[in-house]
């Protein structure tokens, strides 16, 4: 960050990236604890998290009034812009990571009433880790200001997207095999996109901050590892038509 002559001035810089920095760490105890909630059906931890929600929201509006007042007051140009810029940016990022997290606990309830198979629930959770891996990398690049990294991080979320289109078809497969598998699926289904969606939010931080570094933008296209678009359900096995064609031999 640039430093200034005038010390208020740099004050108002640094409390913008320390507002952005504990608005991260909050985003990440939410993350956590949301999938922490669904994985053990812990109805008190997901409660927490939809409380803790209404905090990030709240500095979220904080931050941006704080951002429009240096604007206003000190006419930043070039590096100091882009650093206000990217605040009010990065902290819509965050909001929206907590939003994400708050739906994943809201779906507890309607998870835990039934039984799961082990290896969706813990292909979900390893999902979950990998996010919270680019969430805390990404956390990292702002605070160093560090563009390398912050590519890396946006490279790294096609990880996430291949999982999903794994865990997506497990899901789909589940709900073909037995219908009473539709309900709590179908809200893993939404917990594993959420996750999903998180990694993206951490790729649009990544994008903002090489920008405040550079000044330049990313390229638009993103690489992409989310297959399930072209994902169908598998038909299902038609009875004696084993039968009838070898019959027919």
């Amino acid at each position: 960050m640039t430093e200034h002559t005038v010390t208020s001035y740099g004050e108002e810089l640094r409390n913008l990236v320390r507002r952005i920095s504990e608005m991260g760490g909050q985003a990440e105890r939410m993350v956590a604890q949301s999938v922490q909630a669904l994985i053990n059906s812990d109805w008190g931890l997901a409660q927490s998290v939809v409380a803790d929600d209404v905090l990030l929201d709240a500095a979220q509006r904080e931050l941006d009034e704080r951002a429009i007042l240096v604007i206003g007051k000190r006419q930043p140009m070039a590096v100091d812009l882009r650093e206000i810029v990217g605040a009010i940016r990065i902290s819509n990022d965050l909001e929206r990571i907590g939003d994400l997290a708050k739906n994943i606990a809201k779906r507890v309830i309607a998870v835990s009433e039934h039984s799961q198979p082990i290896q969706l629930v813990r292909g979900i959770e390893h999902m979950a880790e990998l996010a919270l891996d680019q969430l805390k990398d990404v956390l990292d690049a702002y605070a160093d200001r560090d563009p390398a990294r912050a590519e890396s991080v946006r490279s790294n979320d096609e990880a996430i997207d291949a999982m999903y289109t794994s865990i997506f078809r497990e899901l789909l497969t589940y709900m073909m095999e037995d219908p009473r598998n539709i309900t709590p699926c179908t809200h893993l289904l939404f917990s594993a996109k959420n996750i999903e969606r998180i990694g993206d939010h951490a790729t649009n931080i990544a994008e903002t901050i090489y920008y405040i570094r550079t000044g330049e933008q990313m390229p638009a296209e993103r690489p992409k590892g989310d297959r399930t678009p072209s994902l169908t359900a598998p038909r299902p096995a038609v009875a004696g038509a084993g039968a009838d064609a070898t019959a027919g031999e």
